[in-house]
């Protein structure tokens, strides 16, 4: 039974994988044991935490879904959750030799490389590993094969889609057009009837309109009786989705339209993310932050710090801080920041184009109304004049506010002439929000370093 194999090599791999990763845990640990001076390799203590540590990763990487298929998911993402899953592994070692008072014990030398060997010996080999099986896919192996059932333009939008991503892995076998008659019935009832054992394909696209629910619902009962993956891909034409996923509520299925991966467990990994980093980065940059405020009380006088409201998460109203780049005025309406302002001075102009303005925000991020990766804040009075401009504009307000996002490192950032400017911006944001995770702030992190901090715009 093809789907019976599939499904067994599905779970060989997975164990093969917790293997993997406990040997490298284990090697690169024991590496760094014969590296490092001072540390006694006949002392069992170090080779019994080493095996803790060994078969305690893998378990914490099931927990946090690091082993489920890797077709589909970016490569970001598979970075960060095996960064996230040793993370937690070496807080629960921590823990444990507290709990122990064995701590003394052991080398922080060696702790310390051995957790960075691990970590750089592990992304190394995925992405080496993610690389070739994209090569591999993208030439003709290691294919999920698919039958196509629906419309014929749902099919051929399907099967382009399968065309101009070959890294994904996915061959059509066969294309089922809907007549739109009993006759089509009668020859799926037959196509699931010889199927049903052995077949050429691993699993069935469905592609329907979400008005041909009945339709939809008749296939599903004819391909009942075969054992492979049946995927429906609605059409939606008329509705911008943040992004969706089927759920229950109240005993019913539901198909939400604005999901954000950012719920529930996810949200606890963005705020570790956010309290961690944040307070690493609010440390290091505080004596700079310090050198800004006293030249700023020094040329400029007080206030140095710009307060100002901003929406943040759910549209609600926080306070943003900055380093004051302009002189005092009294205007109730914001003006947008233009070329050649004359209220910016000139080391307000230095701090706006190093984006040094910026850093108080890090006090936000630690306050926990702002993150460190997320839509820009707006001022309000802007906010209130694109929501009315741009439909989906208010859709950015679904996550928290950060100090740098995709569309700034994208180079989307400082005013905004037009309405198809911020249509652009925000069409960034909620590609942001669709697509978190852990791997994917990091790449935005490390882009800031290069592409963030020198701003053209005032």
């Amino acid at each position: 039974m093809v789907s019976g194999k599939n499904a067994q090599s599905s779970d060989w791999l997975r164990r093969a994988m917790r293997c993997f990763d406990a040997t490298i845990v284990f090697a690169s640990a024991c590496g760094v044991m014969w590296l490092v001076p001072y540390v006694d390799i006949d002392n069992s203590d170090y080779l019994f935490l080493t095996l803790i540590g060994s078969l305690l990763f893998p378990a914490m990487g099931e927990f946090l879904s690091l082993y489920q298929p890797w077709r589909g998911r970016s490569l970001y993402t598979m970075l960060g959750v095996y960064t996230l899953t040793l993370a937690v592994t070496i807080v629960l070692l921590s823990v444990l030799l507290t709990l122990l008072q064995s701590v003394h014990i052991f080398s922080r030398m060696w702790m310390g490389l051995a957790t960075l060997a691990v970590l750089v010996t592990g992304n190394a080999t995925r992405v080496a590993l993610y690389l070739y099986l994209r090569h591999m896919r993208a030439s003709g192996r290691n294919l999920k094969r698919v039958l196509l059932i629906g419309h014929a333009t749902n099919v051929e939008l399907l099967e382009k889609r399968v065309i101009d991503t070959p890294h994904a892995g996915y061959v059509v076998m066969q294309r089922h057009i809907d007549s739109q008659d009993k006759r089509f019935l009668v020859t799926t009832r037959q196509l699931a009837k010889e199927n049903i054992f052995q077949r050429d394909f691993d699993e069935v696209w469905l592609g329907y309109p979400l008005s041909e629910g009945d339709r939809v619902r008749e296939i599903m009962a004819l391909l009942a009786g075969v054992p492979a993956t049946v995927r429906y891909f609605p059409e939606l034409p008329d509705i911008r989705l943040l992004n969706h996923r089927i759920t229950q509520v109240a005993g019913l299925y539901t198909l939400e339209l604005n999901y954000t991966p950012l719920t529930g467990p996810m949200r606890i990994v963005k705020m570790l993310e956010d309290r961690i980093l944040g307070l690493a980065l609010f440390i290091a940059f505080l004596p700079v932050m310090l050198v800004i405020a006293g030249i700023i009380w020094w040329q400029m006088g007080r206030p140095i710090m710009f307060k100002q409201e901003r929406h943040g998460l759910d549209g609600k109203c926080f306070r943003i801080y900055k380093f004051r780049t302009m002189q005092p005025h009294t205007s109730s309406e914001v003006h947008q920041v233009a070329h050649g302002d004359q209220r910016i001075t000139r080391l307000g102009a230095f701090l706006r184009r190093t984006s040094l303005d910026e850093l108080p925000q890090l006090y936000n991020v630690l306050q926990g109304r702002m993150s460190l990766v997320g839509p820009r804040p707006h001022a309000m009075d802007h906010n209130d004049h694109y929501k009315d401009h741009i439909d989906i504009y208010m859709q950015r307000h679904r996550v928290k506010p950060g100090m740098t996002g995709w569309a700034q490192v994208n180079g989307l950032r400082g005013i905004t002439e037009d309405v198809k400017l911020m249509q652009k911006r925000v069409e960034f944001d909620l590609y942001y929000i669709e697509r978190w995770s852990l791997g994917f702030d990091l790449k935005i992190l490390a882009m800031t370093l290069t592409r963030g901090f020198i701003n053209t715009q005032p």
